[in-house]
């Protein structure tokens, strides 16, 4: 998945190069960070992200030399964590009920999307959006072929229903989302399970 934004926007990735220790442990930090004060209200700024995880904006821009890359890493890193945590819930859990668990962590993505997307240029979210379907469908798929080989989810259900019901998840300011999201994932989940 890494690198997967990179010819959309003409960056190469930090995270394509090896890094030492110190530096990965600096990136995580710095990600954290960015991915909690995306929420703030207000511009993402530079320095109060360097602040907040005690590096220097030195290290900060030679992470990320603009603020944009960081906004993108960040969206980039919660598709990569949504992806992968479809496998982890199928894993571990009846595919319905994984599909569920995987809808919670979308609503969690969902806000981490609609500030990211507000924050960056038109084209650039374009981009992100463009590039994130693909891998966000995969695991759609993933959890419906799962749910309907056992019989649990209803067999005409297709990727392109879910991506576009669960995308206007990001489209609820957080009070809405806080109300409603887990009421409308769960009619969500509801109208996938299979009938008797």
């Amino acid at each position: 998945m890494s690198g997967y934004l990179d010819d959309s926007i003409g960056h190469v990735s930090a995270s394509a190069r090896p890094r030492r220790s110190d530096a990965q442990l600096n990136r995580e930090r710095i990600l954290q960070a960015a991915r909690e004060l995306v929420r703030e209200p207000g511009e993402l700024k530079l320095n109060a992200v360097a602040k907040a995880c005690g590096i220097g904006q030195g290290t900060l821009y030679r992470h990320f030399p603009t603020r944009e890359d960081l906004l993108i890493e960040v969206y980039r890193q919660e598709v990569d964590e949504l992806v992968a945590a479809a496998s982890r819930l199928l894993a571990d859990h009846p595919p319905l009920d994984a599909l569920a668990a995987w809808f919670d962590r979308v609503a969690a993505y969902a806000r981490i999307k609609r500030d990211v997307f507000a924050a960056v240029e038109a084209a650039t979210w374009q981009n992100l959006a463009a590039h994130s379907l693909g891998p966000i469908g995969g695991a759609v798929d993933l959890l419906l072929t799962a749910g309907r080989a056992a019989g649990s989810i209803r067999p005409d259900a297709e990727v392109r229903d879910v991506i576009v019901l669960i995308s206007w998840l990001s489209r609820l300011a957080d009070a809405e989302l806080d109300a409603r999201g887990s009421r409308l994932l769960s009619i969500l989940v509801d109208g996938l399970r299979a009938q008797p």
